[in-house]
């Protein structure tokens, strides 16, 4: 017998969320200990880009971009944040929030004369990192650039017709 892929929603909440689906991602990272500050809950949901939800409405995962300029880059990208609840970790959900935030936020930097030329992904998670151990992922095209100051693999995907910005 096998197993289907869970079907998801993703509610896309770029560049503001709704008050309904904030105090749903709030009890969903509370549930999940991921963050219970209220401080660093309101900070954190003003950088959501979308979350999925299940089958039965419980929030699954979320995915949040914060605008940065880091050191050596230079350049400014969006640093990108995942979480998935316990119960899905298994699924393929990290994958697909990674894809459909990359359109999203692609479409929204291009709309704007890209006040950010890319995507930026510290990886935290080692069964993440340790699967995609290519160089150029494909789908989505993240190039591997180095370490973090904190010893993680750091990738960067640049938006189609986005240009380098001239030195500060």
């Amino acid at each position: 017998m096998s197993e289907t892929a869970p079907a998801y929603d993703y509610v896309v909440d770029w560049p503001a969320i709704r008050p309904a689906d904030a105090d749903a991602i709030r009890a969903f990272w509370r549930a999940e200990g991921a963050l219970n500050d209220e401080a660093q809950m309101s900070e954190r949901l003003q950088q959501i880009v979308l979350h999925a939800v299940d089958a039965d409405g419980r929030v699954a995962g979320v995915c949040t971009a914060l605008p940065a300029t880091p050191q050596p880059l230079g350049q400014p990208v969006y640093f990108w944040r995942c979480f998935v609840g316990a119960r899905w970790r298994s699924t393929p959900l990290v994958m697909a929030l990674l894809k459909r935030s990359c359109v999203l936020l692609e479409e929204y930097a291009a709309a704007r004369d890209y006040p950010c030329i890319g995507i930026l992904l510290e990886l935290e998670n080692a069964r993440f990192r340790d699967k995609g151990r290519a160089a150029s992922w494909w789908n989505p095209r993240f190039t591997y650039i180095g370490r973090s100051a904190r010893g993680l693999d750091l990738r960067v995907h640049y938006f189609k017709g986005a240009r380098l910005k001239p030195p500060a």
